[in-house]
């Protein structure tokens, strides 16, 4: 099945200084979700923000806002994402004591939910979810910074992980989600390999925003 191919900038390496303006970048270039990376200190090693951020970015665009949850005890907080206006909500495998029910307290609010699993967590915690969620979040560097390197062992992952999403009526809608080192370079490769929610922070924002986003664009295109 073909996949549609989307564009989602991580604010996490846009100028939180002037987050309104970064919005708006995101809104005139044509991107096609805005990626939240949410980090509460304990699962990862960093700190981000919280649903009051993502309430005040909710008004200012029309595109939808995936939520990924780095935290410890994601139950506590996801009804406070759902609230403030996340139209996509992703947690850890490493992060959920009760997965199941962390899923389906997402999926029962009418938010897209998904799951993520960090580079050598086994795939095989992705093929027992792979029915209840939307997509899965493959990550492809270890969680907690933005500007990391990409760890090369996403692209048989995905490869096997797109195989058996597509082995399955119903499993073959689920997206395949990547977060971490994706460049302009790595784009073909990674689009080969199954992924088509192609979450992107310094090889957006470093540089020309508008011109980064047409060489995504560009690749995905000629994909």
């Amino acid at each position: 099945m073909k996949k549609q191919l989307l564009i989602a900038p991580s604010m996490l390496s846009s100028n939180f200084a002037s987050l309104e303006t970064e919005i708006k970048k995101c809104n005139e270039t044509g991107v096609d979700v805005i990626h939240l990376d949410i980090m509460d200190g304990h699962f990862v090693p960093n700190i981000t923000f919280g649903p009051q951020i993502v309430a005040a970015i909710k008004p200012h665009t029309t595109l939808p806002l995936d939520c990924h949850l780095m935290i410890e005890n994601p139950d506590k907080y996801i009804p406070d994402f759902i609230k403030s206006g996340a139209n996509m909500i992703s947690v850890h495998v490493e992060g959920a004591v009760h997965l199941h029910r962390t899923l389906s307290l997402i999926k029962n609010s009418g938010t897209k939910v998904g799951v993520a699993l960090n580079p050598v967590t086994p795939l095989e915690y992705a093929f027992e979810v792979a029915e209840f969620v939307d997509f899965i979040l493959l990550m492809s560097v270890n969680p907690g910074f933005g500007g990391q390197s990409f760890v090369e062992n996403f692209i048989p992952r995905c490869i096997k992980l797109r195989k058996f999403l597509d082995s399955n009526s119903k499993t073959e809608k689920v997206d395949i989600e990547i977060d971490g080192g994706v460049k302009a370079d790595n784009l073909k490769e990674i689009l080969d390999a199954g992924a088509n929610i192609i979450v992107s922070g310094s090889g957006l924002f470093l540089g020309d925003f508008a011109y980064n986003v047409k060489e995504f664009r560009k690749i995905m295109q000629n994909n």
